[in-house]
């Protein structure tokens, strides 16, 4: 099976790819960011590298090209990531030389073919591994899928859109109140 290094910021997305690839008894390591994906690099060998575009530190943009360009790990699939409402530059992720890219949440299937094609690509890690012609895997993203990213989306943003409002209506209460303690008085 393969070993597959999964780089996202969002603990969610981790514990879902995480849960999705060891069930299917791939070796899985999860990192929170882009950096912290770069030291592993070297440890996990990756066979499949799953990074975010937006993390911290290092997007999986740059991780990807680092991937690619970096002559330590070859043959090694890079498979970009986004959220349903994140918008993802293609052209970028072909700069970078991505195999492919899945939106989150992640679809089982999606994910486990992913590995399978990374799987049969893998060789031992003391053989040389041969470049691979590039998987372009584009999931649609069914209306399901986006209706519960914004809503994950919404539930996040909730509590600071709550907190602006209030503070919206007890500034207009207060101005209400003063114009009107400012006509009570009246000239005197």
């Amino acid at each position: 099976m393969s070993r597959i290094l999964l780089a996202d910021d969002s603990p969610h997305a981790q514990r879902m790819g995480e849960r999705i690839l060891r069930d299917e008894g791939h070796s899985v390591v999860t990192v929170s960011d882009g950096e912290t994906a770069m030291l592993r690099l070297k440890d996990v060998q990756p066979d499949l590298v799953i990074a975010d575009i937006s993390m911290p530190k290092v997007s999986g943009y740059e991780l990807c090209r680092f991937v690619k360009s970096s002559g330590q790990h070859p043959g090694a699939m890079v498979v970009l990531t986004a959220g349903a409402v994140e918008p993802f530059d293609e052209e970028e992720a072909e700069r970078a030389g991505s195999d492919g890219f899945l939106k989150k949440p992640f679809e089982a299937t999606a994910l486990i073919e992913c590995a399978a094609k990374a799987a049969t690509r893998a060789v031992p890690a003391s053989a040389p591994r041969a470049a691979a012609s590039p998987l372009r895997t584009v999931v649609v993203v069914d209306p399901e899928q986006v209706r519960a990213a914004v809503t994950v989306a919404l539930d996040q943003s909730w509590p600071v859109l709550v907190d602006q409002i209030t503070e919206k209506v007890l500034e207009a209460l207060s101005a209400k109140r003063t114009a009107a303690a400012t006509r009570q008085s009246g000239p005197q």
